[in-house]
């Protein structure tokens, strides 16, 4: 449950990054370059926690080893359809 804790942690960091990005195209302190191109990586990084989470909790269920759960590539998880 540890590797569980720091997925959300980084999760919540993320979103915390999103939100100052924001504040700060808003403040004008960056141009909505930067903020687009930082934000289409977090959500990437966001999609990629969110399924290891998903990932983990699965192979719990099933008697397996949340540990060899492994971190997909954003091609893929960009390409679910919820």
């Amino acid at each position: 449950m540890v590797e569980d804790r720091r997925i959300r942690e980084h999760i919540s960091e993320l979103v915390d990054e999103e939100r100052e990005l924001r504040r700060k195209l808003s403040d004008h302190e960056i141009d909505p370059e930067t903020e687009h191109a930082r934000l289409r990586q977090i959500e990437t990084e966001l999609d990629q926690s969110w399924d290891l989470l998903r990932q983990r909790d699965a192979r719990r269920e099933f008697g397996e080893d949340p540990e060899a759960a492994e971190t997909r590539p954003d091609r893929v998880v960009e390409n679910y359809e919820g």
